[in-house]
């Protein structure tokens, strides 16, 4: 498994449909830094394909004002989870 972890949200970035493309069946997508905009409902539906894999990193959603506004799709995960999901994960790519 691979954890996939994206930094930007769809709205400002195409980079989201590279990691989709490249994501394995089994493999997980992270979103932090503004990517966590990804998890809102509003924008949530560019990860369908990914139903039940796709975190959102609390400490950046809780920095933007975001915290209990994900998507009910979205599992949000501390820095101890983001470092779970690390050590679960094979290798972990970053997409800017």
């Amino acid at each position: 498994m691979i954890l996939h972890i994206l930094n930007r949200p769809p709205s400002s970035s195409l980079a989201y449909r590279d990691a989709l493309v490249a994501m394995g069946s089994e493999d997980r997508l992270l979103l932090i830094e503004d990517g966590v905009l990804g998890a809102m409902t509003a924008q949530v539906r560019h990860f369908q394909a990914i139903d039940g894999r796709l975190f959102a990193l609390r400490e950046d959603l809780n920095a933007r004002g975001l915290l209990g506004q994900c998507d009910a799709s979205v599992q949000v995960v501390d820095v101890d989870g983001f470092v779970t999901l690390t050590e679960e994960a094979d290798k972990t790519v970053s997409w800017f």
